[in-house]
């Protein structure tokens, strides 16, 4: 037992109530006598137990029970240690006592419990799966460690670790454990390598020019000697193979290489061996800006070829013409080109995945995106809600402009057990969004079927939208597959409904559990003006039955194997039969003032035959518009990037005279020069630090000032972390992936700077020995063991450090103290002689009753004998 304060500086009060009270001794010595000496020091004493109070002591009283805390390193440079320090853990343990808890945690990037503190531990669970093993984090488990445990116990925490910490700094919790109870224990882990291929290092020139031949070099590390072959590619296409001969140690090849791509341009590096310990150190990427010309991409799925090619004729910008199927999905893919027009494609063809890629490319990097008209474009190409209508300066959905036909939408969705994940998840979107596309009013019906239908909405006016969204999105799936009955209820709720167009939408994974009459039950239907359209996703579908369906119920057949295509269709689907979208009466368009483009507009305005119906959003500057007030033309400012929706065609067959008109040529040129971005010239340094941060200089001293972002190589924008180091250097904290990242750095003027960079493997796969030093350093500093594999009886040897549990006196002073202020109270109040004096005045009483009595007597025998 020890006693302790914890505001020692309250004592500092005794320093004036010592000088008092000998002053007032001093004062009065010659006066006191004996019972105020006793009143004195009852006062004293009193005042002395307050102020020692008011310092907060306590009592540290022994704990028996001690705590030992297991935490295994499971990060990615200890894969296949599990068993073993799982055996390690369960021999210990039989040597466990009675006062002894013990818990099991396991820890990597992140940490999580295998077995909470207890005594009654006799076993070890199976571990469970760690989700993140790409790096270690010491410093975030011995926190999370001594956070778990009863502070008051003593604790040992056991580190099964190979000491290399990729993540957090374990010596900020090691100055905080300093003084505790707690102590660390660690037992050095290490995954044995017999085999292993891992390239160190792949540099690329950071600039080239376009036809430049550049220098790769590769530095390859083996632990053997062997052979293996050697990939490299650009922007995803395979440019080299080749069969090396690798000797233990370093190994260094160089290529020379012309590239054929331009602007941002990813290289990456791979080697494959047999016999391979760790394949995520096979891989490294590199970044060259490949300065050229302005590049154009034309999305045209023509096959006699682009018309807007052929207009730009072969003196304009260097262009290329791909169909949408040929989409890259790489964010580096699209940084090559300077400009990127879709010449009427659908959206269902291109899926959200790609386009939330080209949404980045152009908000954070610039590059210009233009839409141009026709059946399978904006409203009609499915576009409702997408990325892509994002970034134009028109909505797809017309608001109330148009004569809009009454209409009958029934949704048949499979939610089978199949469908579950991504499939149904994005399916449930699609639905909503096409409910979201419907008018107040329009009938709408929904029905979900496994081995049997559920009419999950019934058909009959739309009335709350939110509700019906909602009900829908809370669909779950299970169950088998039937479509027969499910389409007849959408059929026959259908069918005496008195409406113009009534429509089914039917999606499926798989095939119908039974084959009724299909053509009896749709021929019927067609009878009632019901129309059909089926989704058939994934290669399992019956995808022959659904297009023949889909064909007999005069609708459109849709064969899904992105499956962030169905948005887009189910988009579509709702907007051809709510909207009549297409305009095809002649008019003149009505041109206004723009820059740019009113001298194409000199000599008269074309007629046009038709367009395509949108709504221009609030801040998008029109430039020509029909005479119902639509869109024709119109422009933006999204992000970094410029945007153009030219709402009519590029064949001539909607555009009419337009494309007999002389300035034909000089419109698509007038587009492209506008979607062009204004790069900056600044010669911005960006490098990544060994901690993981990226540090940018800028020679013009306004790091301050400069707008940063970061994406990463699916168009997904990172949050950052900015620190301003100097008025030229900035420090960005990223979390990233291994792979590529791509820096937007703008300073205001509007002009970009664009950089690719590599963020490497993690050092989790790397071929390190474990770090004894800084395992030696966590014993050292609180008062652990190095242990060995040898030796787990050590794990509950005799602890050195002892648990305590406070207890404070604080009130037990104050009582005592307010004692003795009630007897000093007292005694002032009655004086010493109060005791005596009672005694006295008892004893007089009670021998003036004798004196009365024996009076009374006498006078009784007196008058007895008279």
């Amino acid at each position: 037992m020890d006693l302790r304060i914890n505001d020692p500086i309250a004592l500092l009060l005794f320093i004036p109530l010592i000088a008092y009270f000998f002053w007032v001794w001093w004062r009065h010595k010659n006066q006191l006598k004996t019972n105020h000496f006793i009143v004195f020091a009852i006062r004293g004493v009193s005042i002395i137990l307050v102020v020692f109070a008011l310092s907060s002591p306590y009592l540290l009283l022994p704990i028996k029970d001690e705590q030992v805390i297991f935490l295994i390193d499971r990060s990615a440079s200890l894969n296949g240690t599990e068993s073993g320090a799982v055996s390690f853990i369960e021999e210990s343990l039989q040597n466990k006592k009675e006062q002894h808890s013990v818990g099991i945690y396991s820890f990597a990037s992140g940490f999580q419990t295998e077995t909470l503190l207890s005594k009654n531990l006799e076993q070890i669970p199976t571990l469970s799966e760690i989700t993140d093993k790409s790096d270690t984090n010491i410093e975030e488990a011995l926190q999370i460690a001594v956070s778990v445990a009863d502070r008051g116990k003593a604790t040992r925490i056991v580190l099964l670790s190979d000491g290399l910490e990729t993540k957090g700094n374990v010596v900020n919790q090691l100055i905080k454990l300093a003084g505790t109870n707690v102590s660390v224990d660690v037992l050095p882990i290490e995954r044995p390598i017999t085999s292993d291929v891992s390239i160190q290092s792949f540099v690329t020139p950071q600039i080239a020019y376009a036809g430049e031949q550049q220098q790769l070099d590769i530095e390859v590390v083996s632990t053997k000697a062997t052979e293996g072959i050697l990939y490299l590619y650009e922007n995803d296409q395979l440019i080299k193979q080749e069969t090396v001969t690798l000797d233990k140690g370093a190994n260094v090849f160089s290529y020379q290489h012309v590239g054929g791509a331009e602007g941002l341009v990813k290289y990456e590096a791979l080697v494959q061996v047999q016999d391979d310990a760790i394949l995520e150190n096979n891989k490294l990427t590199s970044v060259t800006m490949v300065q050229s010309s302005p590049k154009l991409l034309i999305v045209d799925d023509r096959e006699e070829g682009s018309p807007i090619a052929n207009a730009l004729g072969p003196n304009s910008i260097d262009f290329d013409v791909i169909p949408s199927t040929e989409l890259p999905n790489s964010l580096s893919s699209y940084l090559q080109y300077n400009a990127i027009i879709f010449d009427n494609i659908a959206g269902f063809k291109v899926g959200e995945a790609k386009m939330g890629v080209i949404e980045q490319a152009v908000k954070n990097f610039g590059v210009g995106f233009m839409m141009v008209g026709g059946e399978s474009s904006f409203g009609l190409g499915g576009y409702y809600k997408t990325p892509i209508e994002q970034l134009l300066p028109v909505e797809m959905e017309v608001k109330g402009k148009h004569q809009l036909p009454s209409l009958g939408l029934v949704i048949v969705l499979d939610r089978s057990g199949s469908m579950q994940g991504a499939k149904i998840q994005l399916a449930k979107e699609a639905a909503a969004r096409s409910v979201e596309l419907l008018r107040d009013g329009d009938t709408l019906g929904f029905i979900a079927f496994d081995d049997r239908p559920w009419e999950v909405i019934e058909t009959k006016p739309l009335e709350n939208r939110e509700e019906a969204v909602n009900t829908i999105l809370s669909i779950p799936p299970g169950g088998g597959t039937e479509i027969y009955s499910s389409l007849e209820m959408a059929y026959k709720n259908l069918s005496d409904l008195d409406l113009q167009r009534k429509h089914i939408i039917l999606l499926t994974d798989g095939q119908s559990a039974t084959s009724n009459s299909y053509e009896e039950l749709i021929e019927e239907g067609k009878g009632n003006n019901i129309t059909l359209s089926t989704v058939a996703i994934g290669s399992d579908a019956d995808a022959n039955l659904l297009e023949d369906l889909s064909e007999m119920g005069s609708g459109r057949f849709y064969s899904v194997i992105d499956e962030t295509t169905i948005p887009s269709i189910l988009s579509r689907e709702t907007a051809m039969i709510t909207r009549t979208y297409i305009e095809d009466n002649p008019f003149y368009p009505i041109i206004y003032q723009a820059e740019g483009w009113n001298r194409l507009f000199e000599n008269g305005v074309p007629q046009m035959n038709a367009y395509i119906a949108t709504t221009a959003k609030q801040t998008a500057m029109v430039i020509a518009e029909s005479e119902k007030e639509d869109p024709v033309l119109a422009e933006w400012q999204y992000g970094l990037g410029r945007t153009i929706a030219f709402t009519s065609d590029s064949t001539g067959a909607w555009t009419g005279d337009w494309a007999r008109w002389d300035e034909w040529t000089n419109f698509w040129q007038t587009a492209v020069s506008k979607l062009l971005p204004s790069y900056n010239e600044t010669a911005y340094d960006i490098r990544h630090e060994a901690n993981g941060s990226f540090v940018i200089t800028d020679p013009t001293n306004k790091a301050a000032f400069l707008d940063i972002a970061v994406v990463n190589e699916f168009g997904e924008e990172l949050e950052t972390q900015i620190e301003i180091l100097s008025a030229s250097r900035a420090r960005v904290v990223v979390e990233a992936d291994p792979g590529l990242v791509f820096f937007r750095l703008s300073d205001g003027s509007g002009e970009i700077f664009q950089a690719g960079l590599t963020v490497p493997y993690s050092k989790e796969y790397e071929q390190n020995a474990p770090n004894h030093t800084l395992l030696t350093q966590i014993t050292e500093k609180t008062g652990g063991k190095a242990l060995s594999i040898d030796e787990p009886s050590e794990v509950f040897r005799q602890f050195t450090m002892k648990g305590s549990e406070r207890k404070s006196i604080t009130n037990w002073l104050i009582f005592i103290s307010l004692l003795l202020f009630f007897i000093d109270i007292t005694l002032r109040r009655f004086g010493w002689s109060f005791m005596k004096t009672t005694g006295k005045s008892k004893k007089v009483k009670e021998n003036k009753t004798v004196v009365e009595e024996t009076n009374v007597s006498q006078l009784l025998k007196e008058l007895k004998r008279k």
